[in-house]
């Protein structure tokens, strides 16, 4: 009995503690630790943070090995609540791709809140005979393995996500990977290859100025830079539903109490209405969640890049 008595006195010493430090943070500069990803959101969030905290949030960029050495940094630092992973799709990829991680996504982080999603616009040079989705799917079908996609490089997400749909719309068509999105974007208008999915932020200049022509949109619902763009899914093909993103992460085992402070402070920056149109003139979609729905969110990602991998035998060098 007595052993019981000191198990629950731990626990509640336990509770207790974590409690205290909610209450007090923060009460020093945080780190957020960015891996191979524009910095601009972050950023934007970061600067609010520090005004409404009176505390610092650091920045701090590790694009190394696609992000691999940012995921290994916060994964090892002490679950306290001053060391936040900013995630997006690339971090569920590399768990796709690589089966010896230094960190276990799902083991060794805590998720916090998504902040925004990145839809991808499935863009085609205009010497291309098709002026929507279903016309292009038709054509790739009595083109087989005539049409080039570029992609910024194997194992992005534009990339899988090209092949997600390849796979789903039953088309024969040519991958040719570049360094990045610039010189993919600039060898579509070129005509060197004749279609790819890119990021909005990317796309729409170009669809605007006609050098590129718009057929859809990845994401479930339409974007709000693009109103009049319809959606795959929109277009026939609802199993598509795949967007970039960005979220923050902790290092498991950081106190429920210190996560929901977290969630609390970046969900009331970004429901407001100057960070929401900032975040939309930069091409990104706000998108606040729950921590469950950040959850779940992560995890149908885990499952289905996993799967386009598997299918289309994926491999980076």
């Amino acid at each position: 009995m007595s052993h019981l008595i000191l198990l629950a006195a731990a626990v509640l010493s336990l509770l207790a503690s974590s409690v205290a430090m909610a209450q007090d943070y923060p009460v020093r500069p945080v780190r957020f630790i960015i891996g191979a990803a524009p910095d601009l959101l972050p950023r934007l969030v970061g600067q609010k943070l520090a005004e409404n905290w009176g505390q610092q949030v650091v920045i701090d960029q590790r694009p190394g090995a696609s992000g691999i050495i940012a995921g290994e940094i916060a994964a090892k630092a002490p679950p306290d609540g001053y060391t936040w992973l900013m995630t997006s799709a690339t971090f569920v990829i590399l768990s796709g791709l690589y089966p010896k991680l230094p960190y276990d996504l799902g083991r060794d982080f805590a998720p916090v809140t998504l902040m925004a999603t990145l839809p991808f616009i499935l863009v085609v040079n205009p010497s291309v005979p098709a002026k929507s989705l279903a016309e292009f799917v038709q054509l790739a079908r009595t083109r087989p393995g005539q049409l080039n996609y570029g992609n910024p490089g194997n194992g992005t997400s534009t990339h899988l996500a090209t092949e997600m749909f390849k796979n789903i719309a039953k088309i024969d068509i040519v991958n040719i990977p570049y360094k990045g999105v610039v010189p993919a974007i600039t060898d579509l208008v070129g005509g060197q290859v004749q279609f790819m999915f890119a990021i909005a932020q990317a796309a729409v200049p170009h669809v605007q100025s006609g050098k590129l022509r718009a057929l859809a949109i990845t994401s479930a619902r339409r974007s709000s830079a693009v109103p009049d763009l319809p959606t795959i899914a929109e277009s026939g093909f609802p199993e598509i539903d795949v967007v970039g993103w960005n979220g923050v992460h902790v290092p498991a085992k950081t106190p429920r109490a210190v996560v929901s402070k977290i969630h609390a402070a970046i969900a009331e920056i970004l429901n407001s209405r100057e960070m929401r149109e900032r975040m939309l003139a930069a091409g990104f979609e706000p998108a606040l969640t729950t921590v469950e729905q950040f959850d779940a969110f992560v995890q149908k990602d885990v499952r289905r890049y996993a799967k386009v991998i598997r299918e289309s035998r994926i491999r980076v060098d």
